[in-house]
Formats: C-alpha cells, sequence, structure tokens
C-alpha cells in the first residue's frame, strides 16, 4: 500500500473533504457576489478558498502520519502478550523515562514494575543503567554486562524501537552459570573417567527423571557389552537387577554377575532464571558403582583392596603364600622399574640375582605364621648402584593375598644424594688440586729460574742454550697445567671487570673460527636488553674456547657450533624452577652443537678434573673443569644439555651487575714501568723452600740488590731487628712457624714505612681477603727471574713515588 493510500484507509471521511470545500467555496463565492455587488472580488475570495483547501489536501498526502498521530495510540496489550509469551523479562519506556509496558517476569525480579533504570536500589548501578539509556537515546542500541540482582547475574540491553523510535525496549538476560552437570559430563568421558574404569569403579550421571545422561567406559563396558557403546537416554533402572536379598547386579551379567555397591552423589543445577535452585532430590544425580567386597567371597574382597591399593600415591603390591606376584600398583611399578605391559612372576625378579634368595626367604617368612611386619635392603636390577628398603607385612582374611610389599619411589633422594656425594669430591678434589698447585708452583719456579740463571751464561748457538731453552719451555707448560689447577679449585687469581657479554663473545670470534676449521660453522646471535655483568674478560674468553673446542671435537664431520647470549629475567628463573639457581637477573651464554652428544652416564662427570673421554694423549682432562672453576669463582652457575646424536649445549647464567656489590680490592697505582731491572738497596728473602730461596737470592744478587735470607718468619724478624737497614720485605706466604702475614704485621709497628712483597702459589684473590695488610705487593709462583727482579723494582719505586 503506498503512502497516500495508506492515509486514505486510515481516514476514510477525508475523502469528502475536497468537495465539501468547493461547494463552500461557491457558496461563499456567491454570498459575497451578493453582498458586495462586485464578481472579481467574488471570485477572488472563492479562488483563495479553494487554493487553501488544495494546499491542506497536498499536506495531508505528504505527511499522512501528522493526521494520525493524535489517533494512531500502540495497543500495548498486543505487546505485554508477546513479551510473556518469549518467556523473556522485558520492558518498555517512552521518551519520559515512563514504563509502558513490561512483561509478567519482569515483574517477578523486579516487584512493582520499577521503570529502567530505576530497578535497583544501587546507585552505580542506576548510573550506569543511566547511561545505557543515554546510549541507546544516541546510537540506537547499548548494552551493560553483569547486572546482578539477588542470586541472577544479567545482562541488560536497551534499543530505541517503535514507528518513529519514541521508544526503548529493555531486555533482562539472565547469564548461564557454569553447570556442575557439564563438568560430571567431561569428567565421566575424558581421561578421569577412565582411570576410574581401570581403578574398576562404574560411574554413570542420570538426570531427574531416572535416564542416563554420560558413564565412563567401564559402565558402558559392563552394562552394554562394549565401551563404545551409546546407552544415553536409556532408563538407568532398566540397566540394573535386584535379588530376592535385595543386593544390586547389572542386568547383563545374569547369575554370573558379582553384587554392587551403589554410591549417590546428588548434582545441583546452575541457577534457574527466577533465581531457584532445583531440589536435589529430582535433580540429576552421580552414581558411583563398584564390586560388593563379601559379595563373591576372597576373589571380590582382593578385587576391592586392589580397587584401593590402585589409587593410592606410593608403590604397593600383594603376594600369596607361595611368593607369587597378585597385584602391583602404578606407583610400585614406577619405582621398581617395571616397563608398561611387563608383569613380573614373583618379587625376585625385581632385584639383582645376589638379593632374589633373601627377597623369596623373606615373603615366605612374611606369608606364613603370625602376622608381622619388616624391611630388608634390596637392590633393583634397574639400578643396582642405589640399595632401597623393602616393606613386607603379613596379611590374613584377604582370600589369596598373604603378603603386602611397599617399595618407595626413591629415584628424586638418590638423585639428590648422587648430587651431595658429587659436590662433597669435587670440593675435596678442589682443596687437593689446590695445595698441589701450591707445591707444584714452588718446584716450577725453581726449574724456571735455574734456567734462566744457566740462560745468562750462554747465548745463542751454544750447544746447551736450545736444551735449556726446552727445559723452560716445557716447565712454563707445566705452570699453565697448575693455573687449570687453580681455576678448577677456585683458586686462581682473577682480574674482575663490569662488560658485556656480547663484547667478549665479538673479540674471542676471531681466535674461534681458525680453531674449528672449515667443515664447523660459527653462527652467534645476541639477543636485547642484556645486562652488564662482572668477571674477567680473559677469564670468559678462556671458558668459551674451551667450549669451543669441546663442541669442535664432538663434530668429527663438520657441523654447526652456536653460540648465544640472551637476558634470563627473574621471573623466568622462578618459571624454571631449578633448585640450584636462585631467583634473579642473569645473562645467559649458550654455547651449542650439533655433535655426537654426551650418553648420560658420563654428562654427570663432565666436570671432574682428569676425567676424559679422548684418546690417550689427546687431552688432560682440565678443559671442561676449568670451565666449571671460572664460572663458580665469577659467581655464575654452568648447565650441560644433551641428547645422543643431536649434539650438547652449555649454558651459563651470570648474575646481573647492579653496582651494589662491594668492590674487590684495587691496588695501589704503580709507576710507570722502566725497562732497567739494575737496582741498590738491602732485601730481606724469607722462603721456606730451599731451592726457591736459592734461586731467588741469586737472582736478585746478579741485579745489584745486597741479599738477605730466613727460613720462617721468626728468623726473618730476627734479621729485620739486627740493626741494618732493609729497603724491601720479600716473603712467602704459607711457612711454618710463623707465616709471612704475621711476620709483614709485626714488622710494620717497627718499619711501618716498609715495602712488602708477597709471593705465593696460591691465588692473589683468596690471599688479600685473608691478608689485611695496606701497600702490599704480590708476585704468583711460579715465576722468572726477570720477573722477580721486575716485581722487586715495582715495589721499592711504589715507596719511593709515594713518598
Amino acid at each position: 500500500m503506498k503512502r497516500g493510500e495508506e492515509a486514505w484507509a486510515v481516514a476514510p471521511r477525508s475523502r469528502w473533504a475536497l468537495p465539501l470545500l468547493i461547494v463552500a467555496a461557491l457558496a461563499s463565492a456567491g454570498l459575497v457576489f451578493y453582498a458586495a455587488g462586485s464578481l472579481p472580488l467574488a471570485a477572488g475570495f472563492g479562488a483563495t478558498i479553494l487554493t487553501a483547501a488544495a494546499l491542506m489536501m497536498w499536506y495531508r498526502h505528504l505527511f499522512p502520519a501528522a493526521e494520525l498521530s493524535s489517533e494512531a495510540t500502540p495497543d500495548w496489550t498486543v505487546a505485554r502478550a508477546a513479551a510473556d509469551a518469549s518467556n523473556m523479562a522485558i520492558a518498555v519506556t517512552d521518551r519520559t523515562g515512563r514504563l509502558v509496558c513490561a512483561s509478567d517476569l519482569y515483574g517477578e525480579w523486579f516487584p512493582g514494575y520499577p521503570a529502567p533504570p530505576g530497578v535497583t536500589a544501587d546507585h552505580s548501578l542506576t548510573e550506569a543503567l543511566s547511561a545505557v539509556a543515554r546510549a541507546a537515546w544516541r546510537d540506537g542500541e547499548a548494552v551493560h554486562e553483569g547486572m546482578v540482582q539477588g542470586a541472577l547475574r544479567l545482562d541488560v540491553e536497551a534499543a530505541r524501537t517503535g514507528r518513529t523510535e519514541d521508544y526503548i525496549l529493555w531486555r533482562f538476560t539472565p547469564v548461564r552459570q557454569p553447570s556442575a552437570l557439564d563438568d560430571v559430563n567431561r569428567f565421566l568421558t575424558g581421561e578421569a573417567g577412565r582411570q576410574l574404569g581401570e581403578a574398576g569403579i562404574m560411574a554413570a550421571m542420570i538426570g531427574g527423571e531416572g535416564r542416563i545422561r554420560a558413564a565412563n567406559g567401564a559402565f558402558l563396558l559392563r552394562a552394554a557389552g562394549r565401551i563404545d557403546a551409546n546407552i544415553t537416554g536409556r532408563d538407568f533402572a532398566a540397566q540394573m537387577r535386584v535379588d530376592d536379598k535385595g543386593r544390586l547386579f547389572l542386568a547383563r551379567e545374569e547369575q554370573g554377575g558379582l553384587p554392587l555397591r551403589l554410591l549417590q552423589v546428588p548434582l545441583k543445577r546452575a541457577a534457574q532464571p527466577n533465581g531457584m535452585q532445583s531440589s536435589a532430590q529430582d535433580g540429576p544425580m552421580l552414581l558411583l558403582l563398584i564390586d560388593e567386597p563379601g559379595g563373591g567371597g576372597g576373589t571380590s574382597a582382593l578385587s576391592y583392596i586392589e580397587t584401593l591399593l590402585s589409587l593410592l600415591p606410593f608403590g604397593l603390591a600383594m603376594a600369596d603364600r607361595d611368593g607369587r606376584i597378585l597385584f602391583v600398583n602404578n606407583a610400585f611399578a614406577r619405582a621398581a622399574g617395571i616397563k608398561p605391559g611387563e608383569k613380573p612372576s614373583y618379587p625376585g625378579d625385581l632385584v639383582v640375582r645376589e638379593d632374589q634368595a633373601a627377597v623369596a626367604d623373606a615373603v615366605r617368612r612374611f606369608a606364613v605364621g603370625p602376622q608381622m611386619s619388616g624391611d630388608i635392603a634390596v637392590r633393583m636390577r634397574d639400578n643396582p648402584d642405589d640399595p632401597i628398603a623393602l616393606s613386607l607385612a603379613g596379611v590374613r582374611g584377604l582370600g589369596e593375598a598373604a603378603v603386602l610389599l611397599s617399595l618407595k619411589d626413591n629415584s628424586e633422594e638418590s638423585k639428590l644424594k648422587r648430587q651431595v656425594a658429587q659436590a662433597t669430591k669435587m670440593q675435596a678434589i678442589g682443596q687437593l688440586a689446590g695445595g698441589v698447585a701450591h707445591d707444584f708452583n714452588n718446584i716450577l719456579t725453581a726449574i724456571i729460574g735455574h734456567c734462566d740463571l744457566m740462560l745468562m751464561r750462554h747465548t745463542p748457538g751454544d750447544s746447551d742454550y736450545d736444551d735449556i731453552q726446552q727445559v723452560k719451555s716445557n716447565s712454563n707448560r707445566a705452570a699453565g697445567l697448575t693455573r687449570q689447577l687453580l681455576a678448577f679449585s677456585r683458586q686462581q687469581t682473577l682480574r674482575p671487570q663490569t662488560l658485556q657479554l656480547p663484547d667478549i663473545v665479538a673479540d674471542v670470534s676471531n681466535l674461534l673460527k681458525r680453531l674449528l676449521g672449515e667443515n664447523v660453522r660459527l653462527e652467534v646471535t645476541h639477543g636485547r636488553n642484556l645486562g652488564p655483568v662482572r668477571a674477567d674478560p680473559g677469564q670468559l674468553e678462556q671458558v668459551i674456547v674451551n667450549l669451543a673446542v669441546n663442541a669442535r671435537d664432538a663434530m668429527p664431520e663438520g657441523g654447526t657450533l652456536n653460540i648465544q647470549t640472551y637476558a634470563v629475567p627473574a621471573v623466568r628463573v622462578r618459571e624454571m624452577r631449578q633448585q640450584i639457581l636462585p631467583a634473579g637477573d642473569y645473562t645467559a651464554l649458550r654455547v651449542s652443537d650439533t655433535g655426537l652428544g654426551i650418553p648420560p652416564d658420563i654428562l654427570a662427570k663432565i666436570f671432574e678434573p682428569f676425567f676424559t673421554t679422548k684418546e690417550l694423549g689427546k687431552g688432560t682432562g682440565l678443559g671442561l673443569s676449568t670451565v666449571y672453576g671460572i664460572v663458580k669463582q665469577s659467581g655464575g652457575y654452568i648447565f650441560a644439555e644433551s641428547e645422543l646424536g643431536r649434539g650438547a649445549s652449555f649454558v651459563i647464567y651470570l648474575p646481573v651487575y647492579t653496582g651494589g656489590d662491594a668492590e674487590a680490592p684495587v691496588a695501589a697505582p704503580t709507576p710507570p714501568r722502566r725497562a732497567e731491572t739494575w737496582g741498590t738497596g738491602t732485601i730481606l728473602l724469607v722462603e721456606d723452600e730451599d731451592m726457591v730461596r736459592a734461586v731467588a737470592e741469586r737472582a736478585l744478587t746478579r741485579q745489584g740488590y745486597t741479599v738477605l735470607t730466613a727460613n720462617d718468619g721468626e728468623q726473618g724478624l730476627e734479621v729485620l731487628h739486627g740493626g741494618g737497614t732493609i729497603d724491601l720485605l720479600i716473603s712467602d706466604v704459607v711457612m711454618p712457624n710463623m707465616d709471612g702475614p704475621s711476620m709483614v704485621a709485626r714488622a710494620r709497628q717497627t718499619h711501618p714505612h716498609l715495602p712488602v712483597l708477597f709471593m705465593s702459589g696460591y691465588a692473589e684473590e683468596q690471599l688479600r681477603k685473608s691478608i689485611d695488610i695496606a701497600n702490599v705487593a704480590f708476585l704468583p709462583k711460579p715465576f722468572s727471574v726477570s720477573q722477580l727482579a721486575e716485581a722487586a723494582r715495582d715495589a721499592m719505586g711504589a715507596v719511593t713515588v709515594a713518598e
């Protein structure tokens, strides 16, 4: 219907309006002509009336609603009936906010039919609904989610409606709460339902009408004969039968079945639209069925006990009087190393051959006679190195079962024991290595010193010159070996600096390319936002080189060596759940290869000194132990990861340096070193090793010094107080009777400005922590004649500069 036609259909009387107006215009024109006697005046008056009528009709034709607005009132009775039929809470408000229509459910939820947004006494919620109304008038629709009304949680929708959109339609929809029925349904049809079935527990969920909603596989198998059977919607009572004694059975099993015990767990539905909960009596239920323990004699009782034991978290097994295993739960199988699908016949099959007779005898003793319990120590077949306790207890009244066996899964405990033993062994080896290195350094000092003295009497070309040079070269190699021992024992001298790991990797990259060869490709990647670390750059370079050389040797056919640096924040450290690595910010260095990998039995030993898998003469076994010592001495941590055939990775975590740590003691600035090592003055040399003292005395005498010697600290003090002038005191640190620091402390009381030069085979860092003496120099052993002369010159020169 067209717009004009609709107007005519709504107001039929308007059809006669135009003819009546024409008649009225003619009559009016006649009256004017009769009264005025003027024909033009009468014609003009009639034309004016006709024109006004035509304009009025044309306006009605264009805007028929204007004519109808006063008459077309909505029929709210029909709207209310439609709202009630939708079973929704609906309300309609006009532009003044007046409630003009609402459903019955709206009145139930909001007694008294208040007009939105004033449906609640909560001021903040009223403001939120007012904002929804304003948004609906402006945009046409708006939504507010999560309105709380009593026990209900509602979503509110507002939308403009009506022919001229002069009304707002409000819809209040309850938010569906998670249902216990959904959770139980997923529980029964998922992994948990399968595990219940394996434990011998049948489970089904029925609705309030008694029909099956869901069931686990164990119930389907016994009730319908197939684990994939579809019995949803069937009457649960039809699947069961009750005998004359009131015992419950599955209908399908007829006379051969076992009596069942039924457990009922009422389930509550989610909140209904009216805010009420369903009654527990007529609501859905979770039904659990297990075999009745006393229904079939010992066999049923044993089945019930097995069901219970299978749910326990610790290892339990049962054996009969002859020692045969009847049942093993999962925890016992894990602790005993029983593979899936494997079922041992006797407990003795689980232990080493030497313990089989003891286990069999214990089972027989506990199976007969009075009930008793006890433990025996056994070694399992899959782990013969760690004895564990096997507990046995005699049981009665369970049919064939006579002995209960208990075995604790102590794999984690054994792992911790091995780690503690390894740490203790490494500490002991470190102390031994430090002591050996100290004594070895004394020997090397004498060898290198005598070589230097002999070289002073020979010139290149002499027959003995090359031999002496070779002895000195080998001595220097031995000195490098002692430095590795000190690195492993964390007793070497470090010069820590604040640095960035990518800079160290960049410095050593060119050297690595030459060491790796053409068959190994080097890939370097750096992460972002790396924190600075504090370490000795030279020692870190040695760490990277040692790891790279090991990786190269693990890739005989070639491969890829990848070096990565990345940040590890404290949050990630906590997520790693690493027991050894404390929570904190770290900068990590990962060196990984694509080589052969490291076997698990070797992985635990790789950081031990002198342990190597290389051929005889191809390695000292100190590469990784040196890496371990440097990392630990730098305050970091190192972990090895490997998988056979897929390479190995070494990850180093160095703590981010924040500047709050105590700075390492810095030695006094030394004056510019001069090339001339000749000097004058008197030097007191205190050394308990005769060979070192002899070499040092000859070396210093040849440099022009007057040298006085002493065997220990007490003799040194006697010489010092003898009356002569001493310009420099050179002393060993560790000596019998009185050590060097004690001697120097007493000497400084009478000679406060006496320069002191300590020499020792131990690490300078360790010595400076234990020696509380200012203005002392340090010379590590082994040293050459020239190094000793330079150290003596610098020590005496430092005092001169200070004065």
